[in-house]
């Protein structure tokens, strides 16, 4: 998904790389257990919320790299944690920002490739409320950005 924000890819970028801050327009993103950040790495732990699913999901740590100005990529941790989260399915994010006449245009990238064994039950489900779940970030994401252009 593509959407023009009127900020700079530093805010936008530094914005998605605060997981307490992004979850508030992430409905993917439950409850967060901790946040460590070193320079352009940020781990988090959470608890995952699949879109479409109401099944209690084990609790995931994620991996978000900035690529300053240009992109965050995200990917689960590699660490024991989330072993029951890899077996289910690989995972991979990104957001990518551009200049743009007035700002940045943001794409947002998402994809879960899931285990054949489950993925009759969990890509349908997955498949038919995800573009909506990424619309809503970006809706929500609008006010709290544009108001902090730098």
């Amino acid at each position: 998904m593509e959407s023009v924000f009127a900020c700079s890819a530093e805010t936008y970028l530094e914005f998605v790389m605060d997981p307490q801050r992004y979850s508030e327009v992430d409905d993917k993103i439950g409850d967060i257990g901790w946040v460590h950040r070193e320079g352009d790495v940020c781990d988090f732990l959470f608890r995952p919320s699949l879109p479409g699913m109401s099944l209690p999901e084990p609790k995931a740590v994620s991996r978000m790299s900035l690529t300053p100005g240009e992109r965050v990529d995200v990917r689960l941790a590699p660490v024991a944690r989330n072993m029951v989260n890899r077996w289910v399915s690989k995972f991979s994010a990104r957001f990518s920002c551009v200049p743009v006449d007035g700002g940045i245009r943001v794409t947002r990238m998402i994809s879960f490739d899931f285990n054949p064994v489950v993925r009759w039950f969990f890509e349908p489900r997955v498949r038919q409320s995800l573009q909506a779940s990424v619309e809503r970030e970006h809706v929500l994401a609008r006010p709290l950005l544009e108001g902090e252009r730098t």
